[in-house]
């Protein structure tokens, strides 16, 4: 499907909503992960987004087609590890070594894309890549560009949770240009198989608890609302119109909003070296975006009329 250029902007600006979103939840989650298992807290988010949504455009679910149904599978079955992870990397890993081994995403997206199916990716796009994973790097790893390599188990669950999701995203993008796929339907029984198999992780190697305070619940709702159910729709809907690699990109900037939402509520300061990593970040997304063919696309050039000389 040939994407219209606008269209495609409009499209990477709904991720980067998402992004946003998921920013914010690092903050949230932190609030929750206090006082409940990762497991539980996943089959809050994702059946209470699956029901909301359901609730809402239960008409629209009726007349869900089998393809759509095994796509949903396979999604909904990838954000498992990616979220599982993605949650116990932070739990046995430093935050540094997490955020920069699940935002492997970037780099495994394209790789994963030439291997399995020969796609090459344009020159502009490897150059965003590239300079968004130096500002990752600045960002969240040591002075000498070294991470902390005693955490082995922690740091496997997060580089398991960045090259997961570049799996979804690649599922993500084969789904949405196949016809008989509902991208809509696919985000919300996605949510649907997700949430569940997180319900029985809980009940099995977790501790399943209903939360007890107003401020537990709020951040739960909020997680469930917006961080999940918002996110995970707007995803297979707005990957219509964009390319996987683009979605990796945008995906990386993560990091960014959650160093703003910790700075703003949490008192976080980043040192120079990490505003410049964000920078870059930011500055990747912008190269991706910009047409730097308009400004070295020759004019033509207009042929004006020879001046008729004046008669002797």
């Amino acid at each position: 499907m040939e994407i219209n250029r606008k269209t495609e902007l409009k499209a990477d600006m709904m991720l980067v909503l998402v992004t946003l979103c998921w920013g914010l939840s690092y903050y949230f989650m932190d609030i929750c992960l206090g006082a409940m298992d990762a497991f539980t807290l996943n089959a809050y988010r994702f059946l209470g987004a699956f029901f909301v949504a359901g609730l809402f455009s239960f008409k629209k679910l009726k007349t869900v087609s089998r393809t759509t149904l095994l796509y949903s599978l396979a999604v909904g079955t990838t954000l498992v590890f990616v979220y599982s992870g993605a949650t116990l990397g932070v739990k046995y890993t430093t935050l540094s070594n997490a955020a920069f081994l699940c935002s492997t995403t970037v780099i495994a997206t394209p790789i994963l894309e030439y291997v399995l199916f020969r796609k090459k990716t344009s020159k502009k796009i490897l150059l965003a890549v590239a300079v968004c994973m130096f500002g990752i790097m600045l960002l969240t790893l040591k002075e000498d560009f070294s991470f902390n390599m005693h955490n082995l188990k922690g740091d496997l669950f997060s580089l398991m949770a960045g090259l997961t999701y570049a799996v979804d995203i690649i599922v993500v993008d084969k789904a949405v240009n196949n016809k008989d796929v509902d991208p809509y339907q696919m985000g919300v029984f996605g949510l649907g198989v997700t949430g569940t198999i997180m319900l029985v992780l809980s009940l099995i190697i977790g501790t399943p608890m209903i939360p007890d305070t107003p401020v537990l619940w709020g951040t739960v709702i909020f997680l469930s609302l917006f961080c999940t159910g918002l996110a995970f729709i707007i995803q297979p809907i707005a990957q219509q119109y964009t390319e996987a690699s683009h979605v990796g990109i945008i995906y990386s900037l993560e990091p960014v909003f959650a160093g703003v939402t910790a700075f703003f509520l949490a008192g976080e300061i980043l040192t120079a070296r990490g505003y410049l990593g964000e920078l870059l970040m930011v500055s990747s997304l912008f190269i991706m975006e910009i047409d730097f063919s308009r400004f070295t696309r020759k004019r033509p050039q207009v042929e004006l009329p020879e001046e008729e000389l004046p008669e002797e």
